[in-house]
């Protein structure tokens, strides 16, 4: 079963909660899946039982056609969020992190030209690997975090948080005007262009910050 762990694989002492995600929120990833830019965050929830740890192998599903990685910077909420400003919002970060929102492209692109929900090809068991969590004290800056994704040795995704259409205290004001935010909860913050299809037996390497390295492998 999951639970939140910090770099030395310790247990944090926050319960698992929901995982709010930022869609389209480098504009370079909506260019390349040729979607608009939104005017203001447009946000998704995954439940608790999409969380894995990075460490066992990533189980995808199979038959669904392709699997996308899309890596994005994790931030893990300490205090409770509600009608909360970006101050308020920023000093409620006790952990930052790297997680994967696997997407299942297809199902996804068929639910889009239906008018539907993105769910089933978002919110699926396993399809939010997440790393550990390191302390935001001990990173210089937030709003200026390098991070990427190597598979199989070839660089696929690399960015910045200082690309975001919405700082990270803005983005996470803006989901607690919409719902409350728990301690527990992790927020995706959203992924540059480079999202690619998964297979079988891969081999990634996620890094955050050009210092913090994480490793999976897919099963087969």
């Amino acid at each position: 079963m999951y639970q939140h762990r910090d770099l030395q694989g310790q247990p944090l002492p926050y319960g698992v909660g929901k995982v709010v995600c930022v869609g389209r929120s480098y504009a370079d990833h909506a260019a390349e899946l040729n979607n608009p830019i939104p005017s203001e965050p447009l946000l998704f929830i995954k439940p608790a039982s999409s969380l894995v740890g990075l460490t066992a192998p990533l189980v995808l599903p199979k038959g669904q056609g392709a699997i996308h990685h899309e890596v994005e910077v994790a931030l893990l909420i300490g205090r409770r969020l509600c009608q909360a400003d970006a101050a308020q919002a920023m000093s409620a970060i006790v952990g930052v992190g790297l997680a994967l929102d696997l997407t299942l492209r297809d199902v996804q692109d068929t639910l889009k030209k239906q008018g539907h929900p993105w769910e089933r090809a978002k919110a699926f068991d396993g399809s939010c690997p997440i790393s550990p969590f390191v302390d935001p004290d001990t990173l210089m800056d937030l709003g200026a975090l390098d991070f990427s994704l190597m598979v199989n040795g070839q660089l696929r995704q690399t960015g910045n948080t200082r690309d975001l259409m919405w700082p990270i205290g803005d983005l996470l004001a803006f989901m607690s005007q919409c719902f409350t935010l728990e301690p527990g909860d992790i927020v995706l913050t959203g992924t540059p262009k480079g999202v690619a299809e998964l297979r079988a037996q891969d081999s990634l390497e996620l890094q955050l910050n050009g210092q913090l390295p994480f490793s999976a492998t897919v099963s087969e």
